[in-house]
Order: structure tokens, then sequence, then C-alpha cells
């Protein structure tokens, strides 16, 4: 199978920094929530119908506005608000449920262009995201209540009264997803995530990284795989969707093959590669549990790429590598968060 594009988007702002957490360099992360159900839809193309999904004791129903509901590409705010709060949390500066922001900071955090068409498709965008209404008992902050909401309790667009030009956007996210972020129900997204070109592609990567998170390797039936993406193409256009993720290879963190019906999902961030000829490693699950208690606040996968490096310097040195690889990284969080805190 060959495309005339290259899989990913050319990367527009190259980020050098993961640590630097000021508005367009913020490090990206997404709720958990709407990374396990389908909440968004996956078409460009207004869907003014009411979308519902169940899974086990999950309900999810999704109405739209006029302007039809909200799609994966609406989510890439939700995206930067999450970030944005995050990174004032991680820093001890003062947040809430209201994000102010300047359009071409949006642009360039989720690598978009700055036309003039840009800035017409991010107000549409939030006219969707202010429209769509849940139903739903899906938990955040370890309630389970059936609430009905808006995915953003409104959003403003300032201007100058002497020529009209748009000096702020505003919006104020709901309650539900508020109580998420400060539940800490968050996860870190690859920069890569807004250089996939297709909304399926996104939605796979985002059910990987909730589910196959930093294990080495999970599992998924496609039949159930296209219920969690929530897409309402034909099977054999989906099966074909995920065998072009297979060939090409180009999901973030993860490594996408399908036997028959079932799709495999495998860690990049386990190679052995990382941390150097002959010696390898793979962290336990209940590993990052423990060090996210050693450094409350602060994204341990982000810091694991940090202590691996600091391991391979460690084998270019000729020293040994750590004997116990799952305690010296724990320790390894604890040190780093105490010296953020200098």
């Amino acid at each position: 199978m060959k495309e005339d594009n290259p899989p990913l988007l050319p990367d527009r702002y190259p980020q050098t920094d993961l640590f630097i957490c000021d508005v367009a360099d913020a490090v990206i992360k997404s709720d958990m929530a709407s990374m396990e159900h389908p909440i968004f839809t996956l078409s460009k193309k207004p869907i003014r119908e009411v979308k519902t999904y169940e899974n086990g004791d999950i309900v999810l129903e999704v109405t739209p506005s006029s302007k039809g509901i909200a799609n994966i590409y609406d989510k890439d705010i939700l995206i930067f608000a999450i970030s944005q709060i995050m990174a004032a949390r991680n820093e001890g500066r003062p947040y809430s449920r209201e994000i102010m922001f300047q359009a071409r900071d949006f642009m360039e955090f989720s690598n978009r262009h700055t036309g003039g068409h840009d800035y017409d498709l991010l107000r549409d965008s939030l006219d969707r995201l202010d429209g769509t209404r849940l139903r739903t008992t899906i938990k955040t902050g370890g309630e389970e209540t059936w609430e009905a909401f808006g995915l953003i309790d409104g959003a403003k667009i300032k201007r100058t009264r002497k020529d009209g030009r748009v000096t702020e956007w505003g919006l104020r996210l709901s309650e539900w997803l508020f109580k998420a972020i400060e539940a800490n129900e968050v996860l870190t997204l690859h920069p890569d995530y807004f250089r996939l070109r297709k909304p399926i592609e996104r939605r796979i990567y985002e059910i990987a990284r909730k589910h196959c998170g930093a294990k080495e390797f999970w599992q998924i039936g496609l039949k159930k795989l296209q219920k969690k993406c929530g897409s309402s193409d034909a099977s054999r256009n989906f099966r074909m969707a995920v065998r072009a993720l297979c060939e090409f290879d180009h999901l973030p963190d993860y490594s996408v093959s399908m036997e028959s019906d079932m799709v495999s999902f495998r860690n990049r961030n386990s190679a052995p590669a990382l941390l150097g000829e002959g010696y390898s490693v793979s962290l336990r699950p209940d590993t990052f549990e423990a060090a996210r208690r050693a450094a409350p606040g602060w994204d341990v996968y982000v810091i694991e790429r940090e202590w691996r490096q600091w391991v391979v310097s460690l084998l270019d040195q000729g020293m040994e590598p750590p004997r116990s690889p799952d305690n010296a990284f724990i320790g390894f969080c604890r040190k780093w968060a105490a010296r953020q805190d200098l």
C-alpha cells in the first residue's frame, strides 16, 4: 500500500524541551475518560444525530447542537486547556476552570497552520464543544453518578472596539472534566499525536495509550476496538485502516500488528535499545503507581525518559546498571521531585 503523503504531518513548530510548561510548550495531556470512551465523533462532517455507547455498566449518550457533535479535532482545545492547568498545578501556580489564551499559542501547541481560515475553524470548534451535551455514568474523581452536562460551560472571544481585532480567546471547562483533572485522571500524550493525519489514528492511539500504557504488550479484538473507537465505518474499511497502521508503523509509542481479528500493541519504549546494547529493562506496572506517589503531581513517563538516559550514561562510563531497576526508578522519581521543589 502506498500513499502520496507521508503518514505523519510535518512538525511545524519543533519543541526542544519537554519540561518547559509555558503555553505552547506545555507537556501534552488528556483526560482518561475521553481516551477510554468514544465521546468525540471521528467525522469532520456535521453529525446531528444522538450517539449512544454502552460498555458494561458505562452508559454514554452524546447529543449534538445544530452545528453537530464535537469531533476529535475539536478535542485539541480541551487537550490544550488540560495541559495548561496541569502545568500550573505542577508549578504551584493558581488555576481554575476558566482558560484564557492567544489563538496562535493554541495553533502552535496543536501543530496547526495560522492562516485566517484556521481562526474561523477554531471558533467553530468552540461552538461545537459548547453545544455538545453528554449524559453518562462515566466516573471522574472516583465518583460514579449519572450526569448531564456540556463539554464546556461557555466560551468567549474578546475584540477591540476600535478595529474589531481579536485580543483573547477563552472557555470554561465543565465541572465533570475539571473534577477529572483535580483527581489527576490524566495521561501524557506523545508530541506526535498532533502529527497524525487521520481521526481514526488519533483515536486508536488514545485507546492504546490508555490501555497499554507502560505495559510491554496489549491485545484487543478488532470488533471491540472499532466499538471503542466509535467508528461507524463498514467493518472492512475499519480493518483497512488498522492494516495501514500496521504497514506504516507510525503510531507514536506503540507498534501495531494484526493477526486474524486480534490487534496487538507493543510498547516501543520497552525495547532493549533504550538502555544500550547488552542491557534492557522493563518496569512493572505497579512501579509506575509507586513512582506517582514518589513524585506527586509530576508526569512519571517524562521522568522515566530522563531516568533511562541516566542509566545509559552509567553504561557509557563503564559503570554497573541498577541491580533493581524498579526500586532505582522510584528513588530517581523521589529525588527528581525534590529537586523541582528547591
